[in-house]
């Protein structure tokens, strides 16, 4: 997500940095590449001209001028700029103050992730506000529209209203009013139907759908790959329909950020949710000010903490914290966090979490440091004997041979995984000394049972769609601590560890 203007923005700064004070020509020179990068991204020329000239005007002033590190004062005030961009401190969360059935209608275009996305809704208000969901399809012309908002429904087990042929939208957005009342539902979430482009019988249609429904919230969904044109899709519906969010799909495929950028300032409507995956539980509660950190490289290891803890399976975590206690960490624990890491999108999406990364991405291609290292170390530890990966000791040449063979690698890459684990081996029994307190600490911030966990995971309520608190500097190095089990090592400025990495000179 954003790595273009991401990209481009570390350069300007960069070139600032370190400066002892900068003068009005510095700062223009600043603001005019500034400029040029969010224009590349796509993002509107009205809101490009209305950021450089707030940031311009602040950037200038006294403060930065007698700041002892004035390129930060820069760099905070272009954050401060995109923050107000894209909605202001505190995230909007969705509105589900009404008589049950409170009703949600998703509009948008054919394409944009409707239906995908209403199911994502539908488990996150399950999943995380405990609401009693229905899902209803309004969308009589798309071929099967009906029958996989059915599957998705099954899939996260959640009630679709069953379908009748023959019916018209507003039919069916009675019989589902009507349903999910007598079945006491307390949310329910109606998937309109899109055409390929604008057109009156859409709007008009949707239109006498939201008027018979009355929903409390009518999120348009549009997809950000679109770019300016999702921009003017908002506009063209909420002109026509009392919207009161966006949800932008396909939000981690987005390398330029145009349509994100654009969308608040344009529209005037916050953006509600980013969905970031294909998966069903891959929608995020939209917060402005992580999002820019994401921006400026300062990474989001909030949304991090948050990923762990969703993907964290309770059972295995019991195990693993019993096993971390006694100082034990065997291959298959390795396997085990690999799987894990997978799971929460890969090194890839990890690394576009952690701050400052987005400045190694050239090292770590020049060290091969990518997803594909994990399955070739997931392919070593397949290729091993049960009794070897409880026993790394055992392998001398001829099995090191052996399982090079079967998992397609070299012997040396046989014994780069095995100098890792034995790192992480040793951390762990360093930690579990003493009363395992550094164990203990990074179990409860996961939330492991059995080892003082559960007590922080208060914290992620705010999945649901308020603000989590940012993470204290104990639980900073907790995270650190848990993320050195990627491979040991530690990255430049504090970073947790990475297999291979930094690479040898």
């Amino acid at each position: 997500m954003f790595e273009a203007l991401n990209e481009r923005l570390t350069g300007v700064f960069d070139r600032i940095t370190g400066r002892g004070a900068l003068s009005e020509k510095d700062v223009a020179e600043a603001m005019r590449e500034v400029r040029v990068a969010l224009l590349e991204a796509d993002v509107a020329l009205p809101v490009v001209k209305d950021f450089i000239a707030f940031a311009t005007e602040r950037a200038t002033g006294e403060d930065v001028i007698r700041s002892v590190k004035p390129a930060d004062q820069v760099v905070k005030i272009v954050y401060d700029g995109l923050v107000e961009m894209l909605g202001g401190e505190e995230p909007v969360p969705i509105n589900l103050n009404a008589t049950p059935p409170a009703v949600i209608l998703m509009a948008g275009l054919q394409g944009s992730g409707k239906t995908t996305t209403s199911a994502k809704l539908a488990l996150r208000l399950t999943r995380f506000d405990r609401k009693k969901v229905m899902m209803a399809s309004l969308d009589t012309r798309r071929p099967a529209a009906m029958e996989q908002l059915q599957t998705l429904g099954k899939q996260i087990e959640v009630a679709v209203l069953p379908i009748v042929a023959g019916e018209s939208p507003v039919q069916i957005t009675k019989r589902a009013l009507q349903s999910a009342k007598l079945q006491g539902f307390d949310v329910l979430i109606l998937d309109t139907a899109g055409r390929i482009t604008l057109d009156e019988a859409l709007m008009a249609e949707v239109a006498e759908v939201a008027a018979v429904s009355k929903p409390v919230e009518t999120l348009l969904v549009a997809d950000s790959l679109t770019g300016q044109d999702a921009v003017r899709t908002a506009k063209a519906f909420h002109e026509r329909l009392p919207l009161t969010g966006l949800v932008l799909t396909r939000a981690d495929g987005d390398g330029r950020g145009g349509a994100m950028l654009s969308m608040r300032a344009v529209t005037g409507l916050p953006i509600k949710y980013l969905g970031a995956g294909e998966k069903v539980d891959a929608l995020e509660v939209f917060d402005a000010r992580r999002v820019a950190g994401r921006i400026l490289g300062q990474g989001d290891i909030v949304a991090l903490v948050e990923k762990a803890s969703q993907e964290l399976d309770q059972s295995k975590a019991e195990a693993m914290a019993r096993k971390l206690a006694k100082g034990q960490f065997d291959l298959n624990d390795l396997a085990a966090q690999l799987q894990q890491m997978k799971r929460m999108g890969g090194l890839q999406g990890i690394m576009g979490m952690l701050p400052g990364v987005a400045k190694m991405k050239a090292q770590m291609a020049d060290a091969n440091i990518d997803d594909r290292m994990i399955a070739r170390q997931e392919a070593i530890i397949s290729s091993m004997t049960k009794v070897e990966r409880k026993k790394p000791d055992l392998l001398n040449a001829s099995r090191k041979k052996r399982i090079a063979k079967g998992a397609g690698v070299e012997v040396q890459d046989i014994n780069r995984l095995l100098k890792q684990h034995r790192q992480m081996a040793d951390m762990v029994k360093s930690m579990s000394k003493g009363g395992g307190k550094g164990l203990k600490q990074m179990a409860a911030m996961m939330g492991m049972p059995g080892m003082g966990g559960g007590g922080d995971m208060a914290r992620l309520k705010a999945l649901g769609g308020g603000r989590m608190p940012e993470p204290s500097a104990d639980e900073m190095k907790a995270i650190q601590d848990r993320l050195a089990g990627l491979g040991g090592g530690q990255l430049p400025g504090g970073l947790p560890g990475l297999p291979g990495f930094p690479p040898k000179k």
